[in-house]
């Protein structure tokens, strides 16, 4: 095992079974709705979706503080002493997670902190991979596996479709005028990570069937089928177009792919029946 301990947030929708089979340790994020905070991956999703139903009140997000931080911190101190630890973090640019772990951290040694870029699946894509490097490497120094983190991160890929935009409209990042054109016409705004900000790039037509299959076919054009490729789903995806994204998938080359529900912190902004897809450019 290699003495580097890795970090993420719950934001990297990590499941608690990934997280113990690679070693990885969560800290939380957090969601506000119903008049109390909770913590991310404390409740279903689905709890979440049906707030907003009922109440059109939409849930708020907020990223780790650093109080979160010193429990995690003084926990692995007693646990692991001394141990190096990796936080490889939720977009810095998104959050204001990385800068509280940095605040938390103060006085402490042997921590590094590096910023991903990413979010969701793509970081979650980010911290599997390092893993990976840290078991045929368990000679690797902090400083490189930093530099690994950092490299790995360049080459991740995301490509998103909301499932709601009424989520969107409601959180103010969708005008009205915008949001009636799009159900209008069928429209389909593409969200990519670009240097850390999560953009609008492209709009697609059709039905989410439609959209979801070409985007698919057009995404995996640029990614290498020797690694690893991450489909996102929202709670109430149609599965036909689970099978469909496989078939496609598997028809391009990828041997190796899995699901990633969408935790508490996307959810939030994309409502349910969201598609994404994450790879490692070739």
């Amino acid at each position: 095992m290699n003495p580097i301990l890795l970090m993420a947030e719950s934001g990297s929708d990590i499941t608690p079974e990934l997280a113990a089979k690679y070693g990885v340790t969560i800290v939380p994020m957090h969601v506000a709705f119903g008049g109390e905070t909770r913590d991310d991956g404390s409740f279903p999703v689905t709890e979440m979706f049906a707030h907003y139903a009922k109440t059109r009140d939409l849930p708020r997000t907020s990223g780790c503080m650093p109080h979160d931080f010193e429990v995690v911190f003084e926990r692995l101190d007693q646990q692991q002493p001394k141990r190096p630890i990796l936080h490889l973090a939720y977009s810095a640019c998104t959050t204001c997670s990385m800068q509280s772990g940095i605040i938390a951290a103060e006085g402490r040694e042997n921590i590094r902190f590096v910023d991903t870029k990413q979010v969701s699946a793509a970081q979650g894509a980010v911290v599997i991979a390092v893993a990976d490097y840290l078991k045929e490497n368990s000679d690797a120094t902090l400083d490189q596996a930093a530099e690994k983190a950092e490299e790995i991160a360049k080459t991740v890929r995301m490509g998103f479709f909301p499932g709601d935009l009424d989520y969107l409209r409601a959180g103010g990042r969708v005008s009205n005028a915008a949001y009636l054109g799009a159900k209008l016409l069928s429209l389909h705004p593409l969200i990519e990570i670009l240097d850390g900000k999560l953009l609008s790039t492209k709009k697609y037509r059709g039905s989410m069937a439609k959209v979801v299959t070409k985007l698919v076919s057009e995404y995996t054009e640029n990614l290498d089928p020797a690694k690893p490729l991450y489909l996102i789903y929202g709670a109430g995806l149609d599965e036909k177009i689970m099978r469909d994204v496989e078939n496609i998938a598997r028809e391009k080359g990828f041997e190796r792919f899995s699901w990633v529900q969408t935790g508490c912190v996307i959810a939030a902004h994309s409502g349910p029946g969201a598609f994404g897809i994450v790879g490692f450019a070739k």
